[in-house]
């Protein structure tokens, strides 16, 4: 499984929402405490852009002895509709300063140096020490997971459908018994689907769970994920 140090560097790279909590700020904008950019240097900090006008950077710009403290939360939610959408939030907690002269113009680059972070997440909750964020790489679907989340949903519904069939005695019913199955998350250990199950005599409604199939090897890109998920689906006798 991914570690909290490579899924917390797969959220910040990612394309998931972010703001900066900032002690005394909270009569500003929402919007503009938005970074428009984010990456991560060599050495683990967290590079932000926003624009020269917000709060983060008059902040910072203002903090005594140039350190400010910062949180910057991060929210991740399925590309795809299902219920309680939400799938992880992560934190990252530590010093903002302004990096003078290399945004462009009307947006000021901002250097998070990290304390500290925590994921909570399909995983768990666990906190992630700064080295162990520094060497960690993202994940290397991030960039396409929404996509393809999408694709299979609607392509291969019925594919996904058939991995019930993986689920053993825990799940052992027909594939009728199975209202849904939604591919909610994917990354290069495996992918994770949300089933949710007619409801029945004595069940007042219909209920959800998440189920896990990992790969056979870990993929490194999408040819290698299309290898992958084929072996899954015959796995399922799709």
């Amino acid at each position: 499984m991914p570690s909290a140090a490579e899924r917390t560097r797969t959220l910040v790279q990612s394309t998931c929402s972010a703001v900066l909590l900032i002690p005394g700020a909270a009569g500003s904008c929402p919007d503009q405490l938005l970074p428009d950019v984010r990456t991560v240097g060599p050495d683990g900090e967290v590079f932000l852009v926003l624009p020269a006008d917000s709060p983060a950077v008059r902040a910072a710009t203002h903090a005594q002895d140039d350190e400010l403290a910062v949180v910057l939360e991060l929210t991740d939610v399925a590309p795809v509709s299902v219920p309680n959408r939400i799938r992880g939030r992560a934190w990252l907690s530590g010093w903002l300063t302004c990096v003078p002269g290399v945004a462009e113009p009307g947006r000021m680059l901002l250097r998070l140096e990290l304390g500290e972070a925590s994921v909570d997440d399909l995983w768990g909750a666990e906190t992630v020490e700064p080295d162990a964020f520094a060497r960690a790489c993202p994940d290397p679907l991030v960039e396409h997971e929404a996509e393809l989340l999408q694709h299979l949903h609607s392509g291969h519904g019925d594919q996904v459908r058939s991995l019930c069939a993986l689920l053993g005695d825990r799940e052992s019913d027909a594939w009728d018994a199975y209202a849904s199955a939604v591919p909610v998350a994917l990354d290069r250990y495996g992918l994770r689907v949300r089933f949710t199950r007619r409801h029945g005599p004595g069940t007042p409604a219909d209920r959800s769970f998440d189920a896990r199939f990992e790969f056979p090897e870990p993929v490194d890109d999408v040819v290698a994920l299309r290898r992958a998920m084929h072996q899954l689906f015959e796995a399922a006798g799709c």
